[in-house]
């Protein structure tokens, strides 16, 4: 799904028709390990990543806020951004931002209409020597660098689309290397142990970067502390140099304190809700300080500015009041846990009712797990995806993780919002509750149908 709505008449065709041509590659779910096409593509382009500063983020969970919030706390210090997300939730353009917009569709078709005949030269290239053409990712990354760097931008927050060490945005070198916390997905690309995991996301760190680190379990922290050493990285660990001292619960979010790398900063308000956003933030805050380095402590005035403007769509957003319906993107256990725990701390359902559907190479058992003891009653239901699992095979281990009667099976999304807000109803209309997740996908078209738009 693709669609703003600030589209003008004028581009609506040449829009579908890059989309259309986008979606035909290689997708962004089938990997193969190189950066040889991106930084063949990236050369002819004059390496438009090198143009700007970066700050690199990657890790299993939590790399979309973070990122977010490492924008716009930029922007609040007066720097001209630029910000590279995946996946979007509505529409493709969401991942590149321009001082936190999407980029027009104008300024994409320009772009797209500088880099097309560098993609075929490429294409060629590479089917030449018997490997594949670029894929959806590997244009989208090129795209991002060659709109920031015609922009121009002070400086580029990009998150990582896989891994790290072969993922597409590697061919840019980060000044500041952010790592949130790393968990077990995509193990059929990224190694079937955590430490495997981590040593691939470790790949983002560069010589002479600044690596900040959010908590990790041991094993994981081993391994990022010997990658920065191999090159020669400084380190700052949440923790020990930065962290979050205090928080507390308020109205549409919560009130932080947090310590920096040169100051705490106090009565920080964050629009978002979660423990894992409030560290989340910490992460944000020291990445900043880590890019602005030799100024010392940051004026406070305007990093609560920055946080406070902060917007993290289909991340524990609600989108619908009587009942409340919430959103979340969680689409493996690591996240699955995170939201559980964040919905027992700031929300206060007496009845909850889940709309669950996942991929087929999600861990839907783990899920399903983590999300049991949140939700009274679950309808399970399908993304609109080629990669979707089917309701009824979903259904069917729900059934293992709740009881057969806390399960109901819908195929079509609107449907399964339709049987969970009457269950929701069912306790009263401000004591229940539904919530959406499981899949990026899911969640929005789910926003799309009950938000009525993108984000």
């Amino acid at each position: 799904m693709n669609r703003l709505d600030d589209v003008p008449d004028s581009a609506q065709d040449d829009l579908a028709a890059l989309w259309a041509a986008l979606e035909n590659r290689w997708p962004e779910n089938v990997i193969e390990p190189t950066l040889a096409r991106i930084a063949a593509l990236t050369d002819l382009l004059g390496t438009p990543q090198s143009s700007f500063p970066v700050i690199h983020v990657t890790g299993t969970n939590g790399k979309t806020s973070t990122a977010r919030m490492i924008e716009s706390l930029l922007r609040a210090h007066g720097l001209r951004t630029g910000l590279f997300t995946s996946p979007h939730l509505a529409d493709a353009r969401e991942r590149i931002c321009l001082e936190g917009e999407p980029i027009s569709a104008e300024r994409l078709l320009a772009t797209w209409a500088e880099v097309e005949p560098y993609v075929a030269v490429v294409d060629a290239n590479s089917l030449a020597d018997g490997s594949a053409p670029l894929s959806y990712f590997e244009i989208l990354t090129a795209l991002a660098f060659a709109a920031f760097a015609d922009a121009p931008v002070d400086v580029a927050v990009v998150e990582v689309g896989m891994g790290g060490g072969w993922d597409s945005t590697n061919v840019a070198h980060g000044t500041v290397s952010v790592i949130t916390p790393i968990g077990l997905d995509h193990r059929e690309y990224l190694g079937d142990t955590i430490e495997l995991i981590a040593r691939e996301k470790a790949g983002i760190i560069k010589l002479d970067a600044i690596a900040v680190l959010a908590q990790q379990e041991v094993s994981v922290a081993e391994v990022l502390l010997a990658r920065s050493v191999e090159v020669d990285a400084s380190v700052v660990r949440e923790g020990i140099e930065f962290g979050v001292l205090a928080r507390s619960m308020a109205v549409g979010g919560q009130v932080l304190v947090l310590k920096g790398l040169a100051a705490e900063y106090d009565e920080v308000f964050l629009p978002l809700f979660g423990e894992h956003q409030a560290h989340n933030a910490a992460v944000a805050l020291a990445a900043v300080e880590a890019f602005l380095g030799g100024v010392g402590a940051l004026d406070a005035d305007v990093v609560r500015e920055g946080f406070a403007t902060v917007a993290s769509p289909g991340r524990l957003e609600v989108v619908r009041r009587g009942p409340t319906v919430v959103v979340d993107a969680a689409h493996n256990p690591h996240g699955a846990q995170a939201l559980a725990r964040a919905l027992e701390d700031s929300f206060d359902f007496t009845h909850l009712v889940g709309v669950v559907g996942v991929l087929a190479d999600k861990d839907a058992l783990g899920i399903l797990t983590a999300l049991e003891p949140v939700l009274d009653r679950v309808v399970v239901t399908a993304p609109v995806s080629p990669r979707a699992l089917d309701a009824d095979a979903l259904g069917s281990l729900a059934a293992e993780v709740f009881s057969a009667d806390r399960v109901f099976v819908e195929p079509e999304l609107a449907d399964a919002l339709d049987r969970a807000i009457a269950l929701a109803e069912e306790s009263g209309q401000y004591a229940g509750g539904v919530l959406v997740t499981g899949s990026v996908v899911l969640v929005g078209e789910a926003r799309m149908m009950l938000a009525g738009g993108a984000p």
